[in-house]
């Protein structure tokens, strides 16, 4: 029950924040919203018991965001002065936000001590670990899928450099002319 109901909320935070996160105007909240869909989907990894992509979730897609946020930081322009809101009703907000999230917290760190279902889906994988049986499925079952992958990561880093190598070219050019 303590996981369906996680699960929910998960999905339907991760649905609030990507929506907001097309809609906004604004490109630092449009990012800031992206990382936090992000977050919420390593949650669902954590309560479906993929610790490992979990944490992969939140290294590798949520460093992205986190990047592109730097990149949004450069070259939107950023000085422009924001007025915080002030008044009655924005600190009721922030205070209903703060609680829900405070119990959200809460009810996510307790729901596994009174949650008793732990059911084993696969008995082969059943006495590895997580990170064990991630790579016994890589290497077996989707051993080409994980090849095409790497080398479509290969051909974009090529890619990438050739087209660095260029732009080098075409700039040391021009700073020759001039």
């Amino acid at each position: 029950m303590y996981e369906s109901f996680a699960f929910y909320l998960f999905s339907a935070l991760i649905l609030v924040s990507f929506s907001f996160s097309v809609l906004c105007k604004n490109a630092l909240n449009a990012v800031s919203a992206l990382a936090a869909g992000m977050v919420f989907i390593s949650a669902i990894f954590f309560l479906l018991g993929a610790e490992f992509l979990g944490v992969v979730q939140i290294v590798v897609y949520t460093g992205a965001v986190v990047v592109l946020y730097a990149f949004a930081m450069m070259f939107f322009d950023t000085s422009k002065e924001c007025e915080p809101k002030s008044g009655k009703k924005a600190k009721i907000i922030v205070y209903l936000l703060s609680s829900f999230i405070a119990l959200l917290l809460i009810f996510i760190f307790l729901a596994p001590i009174y949650s008793a279902k732990q059911e084993v889906v696969n008995s082969t994988l059943a006495n590895l670990g997580n990170i064990e049986a991630v790579g016994i499925l890589l290497f077996s079952k989707y051993l080409l899928a994980f090849e095409m992958c790497a080398i479509m990561l290969l051909v974009a880093m090529v890619a990438g450099i050739i087209l660095i190598h260029k732009d080098m070219n075409a700039q040391s050019s021009l700073e020759e002319m001039l």
